[in-house]
């Protein structure tokens, strides 16, 4: 089958039987799901860098996919599997949504997407505040996930970025492979309990910089240091990599306007089969907040997804998992 690019108006005059909303691993293999279910499938998506995994600079852990490869690289394969069972993308940004009833709007800056189902797949990388140098540096040092990039600082020195838990496990899976981890705390202290706080104190290859803020990272091609200012003044650490934690994960629901029903923490609340509180709306990936943030979780989640949106378009009373 002939891959399909619409353009906004032609998605416009159109009410397809799902509109995916994200164009990342969860969003692309939802919409390969559906189209090969049948289902007119169009995948909303604002660009194929866009996305945490499309600004990943390697990926080597993705099954099947011998690599090392670029996250963009990835991205557009899977795109284009799905493009080849028939589904289509339009590039376009969700500003806003209407959601319930007989179809569901998601409304872009070019134009407006109805659906008889929609799959929320935005991802998380709603954090609005960048410290200078940190875009442009992105997948060439610049990084938010350590399981995902940890092994390609083997042997160098690195800085981590945050208060909170998650800036501390990370710090301490990258310490396995780095020779020295700044971990930067722009507070007096970490957020954590006081077993995870001794833990990362105590590591040997952790160096713990508190009420430190990160200021500029440095570099060109490729992250050279990082300039931060702490208790003693301002000063440059050389590292090869940056992990950032700042503000979390923050999901991309602004465009949902308070619809679905989230956690406390901003994550879109969703049952077994990645139901939403709206019937007809589903979700998939880092929207989710689920422990895993990796794009082999999120396409799995994308599946399930489909599928579910496949059953609840079928009529069937009741969404079940197939081995129920």
């Amino acid at each position: 089958m002939v891959a399909m690019e619409r353009t906004s108006n032609e998605a416009n005059s159109a009410v397809y039987d799902m509109v995916v909303v994200g164009g990342g691993p969860a969003g692309a293999t939802a919409a390969l799901y559906a189209a090969r279910a049948d289902l007119h499938t169009l995948v909303v998506d604002k660009g194929l860098r866009s996305g945490a995994l499309g600004m990943a600079g390697s990926v080597a852990n993705y099954p099947g996919v011998r690599g090392p490869v670029s996250g963009a690289v990835l991205v557009q394969r899977m795109r284009d599997q799905a493009q080849e069972h028939g589904a289509e993308f339009v590039q376009d940004k969700a500003m806003a949504s209407l959601l319930g009833g007989a179809s569901h709007e998601i409304i872009g800056t070019l134009g407006s997407y109805r659906g008889r189902s929609v799959v929320v797949a935005t991802g998380s990388m709603g954090r609005t505040a960048s410290t200078p140098g940190e875009e442009r540096l992105v997948g060439k040092g610049v990084a938010y996930c350590a399981t995902c990039d940890a092994a390609f600082f083997r042997n160098r020195d690195v800085a981590v970025v945050g208060t909170g838990e998650e800036a501390v496990e990370e710090c301490l899976l990258i310490a396995r492979f780095s020779s020295r981890v700044h971990l930067i705390v722009p507070a007096p202290a970490l957020k954590v309990d006081a077993e995870l706080a001794e833990e990362v104190a105590d590591h040997p290859h952790v160096r713990l910089h508190r009420n430190t803020r990160l200021e500029e990272i440095i570099g060109e091609d490729k992250v050279e240091a990082v300039r931060v200012t702490g208790p003693d003044g301002e000063s440059e650490l050389r590292v090869d990599g940056v992990f950032i934690y700042l503000q979390g994960g923050k999901p991309v629901v602004d465009y949902l306007g308070g619809q679905l029903e989230l956690t406390g923490t901003g994550c879109i609340r969703a049952d077994e089969v990645l139901t939403t509180s709206v019937p007809g709306v589903f979700a998939a990936g880092d929207v989710l907040c689920r422990h895993l943030r990796q794009a082999v979780a999120a396409a799995a989640q994308g599946a399930q997804a489909a599928m579910a949106a496949e059953r609840y378009l079928s009529g069937r009373a009741r969404l079940r998992p197939d081995w129920g």
